[in-house]
């Protein structure tokens, strides 16, 4: 049974988050306060995961069940990250087509790997940095689209370990001047709020550096450690229910990619009664410990008690 997009609910929670979000850049660039302007970088970091999510469901086109909506309020919560939902789009569905797959197992380390380049991206990711690098390689595709084309990201034993080698071929089926003119939105957006709100580098910066952490804190958490499966190999984390609120059910991963046309509200509905459902915060913690060895069989070397003791 197809389960109905919750339209107006979307609508909704994406123009509260919305408001909230530009509220918080404003409050962090004219406080004189640290403790507010921590504060609001904080507060500021789930809302903007919350319109992340609304996001995500935009790039598997159930965010509003009319198209041209669903295009339109994408683009303008991509604006957010920021980003262009078109370029989000065909990195998204790549990842989906090879989860868990050789070229996106970076938690595990694979036979005749790069271990110090295993460990450089690990990091960024823990760190934050990999946030960057959707803006920064949309901003190129906008200059320059055929940067994708470069040989190095598509040949070679470092553009399969780095999944460069099955992103870069994405986008050669990509909706190139859409993403452009995308991504020339985001900028425009981006400017319009500086200027009209009169934002200082300091309150965008923190606002932004929260949302970094807090948004790379589960892009591979919901998959590491997970089984080689391309659509099984992530979680269905447990997760304090305010946090997971904020991020619209993004932590019942696994749910999401058994089932990617099913939107965030009712994804709870698809979880097995009986799976194992470690901890966010035991798969985070877990993950500072760095990359682990490939495990022979492809199975999570993961167990219950190990998580929760």
């Amino acid at each position: 049974m197809k389960e109905p997009i919750p339209n107006t609910l979307n609508l909704v929670i994406g123009a509260v988050a919305m408001s909230g979000c530009v509220y918080l850049l404003w409050l962090a660039s004219h406080t004189s306060s640290w403790v507010v302007l921590i504060g609001a970088a904080v507060l500021f970091s789930y809302l903007n995961n919350t319109l992340f999510a609304l996001f995500h469901e935009a790039e598997h086109k159930i965010l509003h069940s009319n198209e041209t909506l669903n295009e339109w309020f994408g683009r303008i919560l991509g604006a957010f990250f920021p980003t262009s939902l078109g370029f989000h789009r065909c990195g998204h569905l790549n990842h989906h087509a090879h989860n868990r797959s050789e070229f996106e197992t970076f938690d595990y380390v694979r036979p005749g790997e790069n271990v110090p380049l295993k460990y450089v991206q690990w990091y960024c990711v823990l760190t934050g940095v990999y946030w960057t690098l959707p803006p920064v390689a949309s901003l190129a595709y906008m200059i320059w689209p055929g940067y994708v084309k470069i040989p190095s990201l598509r040949e070679g034993p470092e553009a399969r370990q780095t999944a460069s080698t099955t992103y870069a071929k994405c986008y050669d089926r990509a909706p190139e001047t859409v993403i452009r003119l995308e991504v020339g939105l985001a900028i425009l957006l981006q400017m319009a709020a500086f200027q009209l709100l009169d934002l200082n580098w300091v309150g965008w910066g923190a606002c932004y550096l929260a949302f970094a952490l807090n948004w790379c804190s589960l892009q591979y958490a919901d998959h590491a450690f997970s089984d080689c499966n391309t659509v099984s190999g992530a979680w269905n984390l447990r997760v304090n229910p305010v946090v997971r609120a904020f991020f619209l059910n993004y932590h019942y991963h696994r749910a999401h990619h058994e089932n990617p046309k099913v939107p965030w509200l009712y994804l709870e509905r698809y979880i097995h009664a009986d799976e194992f459902r470690p901890w966010f915060l035991s798969i985070y913690l877990l993950m500072w410990k760095g990359p682990k060895p490939l495990p022979a069989d492809g199975k999570s070397p993961l167990y219950q008690h190990q998580l929760d003791a």
